[in-house]
């Protein structure tokens, strides 16, 4: 089971981190503003299930490890939150962003725009919120376990 927690934080926490330092900017660098908004859309989609099944795992590895006094630990409580960012943004901003850019075209991005931008950014933070809360459970919470 300690092997399988590894995997599943490496895979989820390693994974946002790649996805948001590495690869998005290097899209946007490479490929144009559409194209590039597509594909890291779609990776932080991606990763967005890769944390839903992950976190879950988590939770349940610390309950089965710890018992109910898991429940007060920071490890517990870092995922779970990590979870709520992750289920906020995947079930609520994304679906509302994607509306948004449906209904986007040269003429109406002024009208439009504004709320793309705003839940853009909202989501923006909520992921960087995501990433450090992921950064102190692999540093601090979980004990490097």
């Amino acid at each position: 089971m300690d092997g399988l927690r590894a995997v599943a934080k490496t895979f989820w926490i390693g994974g946002m981190w790649a996805i948001g330092i590495l690869v998005t900017p290097a899209l946007f660098a490479l490929l144009d503003r559409t194209s590039a908004g597509m594909v890291a859309g779609r990776l932080f989609q991606s990763i967005a299930w890769v944390g839903l099944v992950c976190g879950t795992f988590l939770l349940v590895h610390i309950i089965w490890r710890e018992g109910v006094r898991g429940l007060k630990s920071a490890a517990f409580w870092l995922v779970f939150a990590m979870l709520v960012c992750t289920v906020i943004n995947q079930f609520a901003v994304s679906p509302i962003i994607a509306n948004l850019k449906q209904h986007m075209n040269h003429a109406a991005e002024g009208l439009f725009g504004g709320g793309f931008g705003t839940w853009h950014a909202i989501s923006s933070l909520i992921y960087l919120l995501q990433s450090l809360m992921g950064l102190v459970f692999v540093v601090k919470a979980d004990g490097g376990k």
